[in-house]
């Protein structure tokens, strides 16, 4: 029988027992390490890095946690938040000249290309990340928290920190663009 995440947090803070923890960690793991992938743009090691981050901060914060979300709601804040926090970081430190700017825009927009042209025999899955990479990151996030994880809109609007219209917004433009960019699969038609 598996043991609340109430219980298991209840033995963390009360207890202090760091097993109920890593059980915790186990079973979410997985799942947050995929979203901070997608969310770093396919980069496995920095996803892993922000997990790592999260799940400390997450369990140095432990005390404080209410109960008023559950719990998947209020580690997936932490991450988002820290992956927020890396983002402003790097561009901080980060001072491209207008060459390599221009370069990496011209890379993506090739890859990009490359990816959706020829619909017959072409991976859905390389088409479909294709599209989504074409959506803003609020819409990317939006629908990744929504769709992929199902989190209500409520809990995409309080692990995004912004308004529940935001998400609302963010999720219907997304899937408007989503079903204009894969229009060919939507209707099973491929030109031969």
């Amino acid at each position: 029988m598996e043991v609340s995440d109430q219980e298991l947090i209840r033995r963390v803070t009360k207890g202090g027992d760091r097993h109920a923890y890593s059980q915790l960690v186990r079973r979410y793991q997985s799942p947050l390490r995929y979203s901070l992938q997608r969310w770093c743009h396919g980069d496995f090691s920095l996803a892993e890095d922000l997990a790592q981050e999260a799940f400390i901060k997450a369990y140095q914060a432990l005390p404080g946690f209410r109960s008023e979300a559950r719990f998947s709601t209020w580690l997936y804040k932490i991450a988002y938040n820290v992956m927020l926090s890396h983002q402003r970081k790097k561009r901080l430190d980060t001072l491209c000249s207008e060459e390599e700017v221009e370069r990496a825009s011209v890379s993506s927009v090739e890859k990009t290309s490359n990816q959706v042209t020829g619909m017959e025999g072409v991976d859905a899955n390389r088409d479909v990340a294709a599209a989504l990479a074409q959506l803003s990151d609020g819409q990317q996030q939006a629908i990744h928290l929504c769709l992929q994880r199902g989190f209500s809109h409520q809990e995409t609007a309080e692990i995004m920190n912004i308004p529940l219209g935001s998400v609302k917004t963010h999720v219907l433009r997304g899937k408007k663009k989503l079903q204009a960019l894969l229009k060919s699969w939507q209707n099973g038609v491929v030109n031969d």
